[in-house]
């Protein structure tokens, strides 16, 4: 029995020395998109010096979100950047695999991608344009991690009726390749846990802000068992 004990945050947008004394410790620590205001270079530069610091998880992996536009608009300055933090993982449109051996290894996908939102980054539109990023995603991902949700999952705004927000591309993807855990953020009220009707994946929004942009959500800590993809929260 193969087991990760994992936390999931996203939506932090500047705030993330406020959840510091809520981050327990672990093996996977999974941020998913959303890290600054509007991704100035100084904004990236400190959440990484953070991320990087956290000393307290063996795997610290995030992606980029609408809001952080340095890493769509000046690729080459966050890489620079990402290079003085050897500690951390930054995904898009990419995997990293962790583990120690055949049994335990998982393989890990990120992407910033979403729907269409106003002008903000990482932004496509329904059907082909969307679809590209996810035909880049591998079958046999076990964790994926998308800034925005999948339709029909932790995808509606409270207060704005039950339209659901999410991607209906990205929902026939999972639905497709099966990943055990999908990991998001982007609709901050979305925040909570549902496994898909099928039973084969669970779903996560981990947005710690609510829509006033005040940590009001915490951290999401679980224990994770491969093989069985059974979820004991912390």
């Amino acid at each position: 029995m193969t087991k990760f004990k994992i936390t999931l945050i996203s939506d932090t947008h500047n705030k993330h020395k406020q959840i510091t004394q809520d981050l327990p410790g672990g093996d996977v620590l999974i941020h998913a998109g959303d890290i600054s205001s509007m991704g100035y270079e100084h904004e990236i530069r400190e959440f990484c010096k953070w991320f990087n610091g956290l000393h307290n998880y063996t795997h610290k992996i995030f992606i980029a979100g609408n809001h952080d536009w340095g890493f769509q608009d000046n690729p080459i300055k966050i890489k620079e950047i990402l290079e003085l933090y050897p500690n951390i993982t930054y995904l898009q449109d990419d995997f990293v695999i962790i583990g120690d051996d055949a049994q335990s290894i998982v393989k890990i996908y990120g992407s910033p991608w979403q729907p269409r939102f106003h002008n903000w980054a990482f932004n496509a539109d329904p059907g082909e344009d969307i679809q590209q990023h996810w035909d880049k995603i591998p079958n046999d991902t076990d964790i994926l991690i998308t800034h925005g949700p999948a339709y029909g999952y932790l995808d509606t705004v409270i207060g704005r009726g039950h339209d659901n927000l999410g991607c209906k591309d990205l929902v026939n993807k999972i639905a497709e390749i099966k990943p055990k855990i999908h990991v998001c953020g982007h609709i901050h009220t979305g925040y909570g846990h549902k496994v898909s009707t099928d039973g084969t994946v669970n779903f996560f929004n981990a947005a710690i802000l609510n829509e006033q942009y005040n940590y009001a959500q915490k951290p999401i800590t679980f224990d994770w068992v491969k093989e069985s993809n059974e979820v004991i929260f912390i």
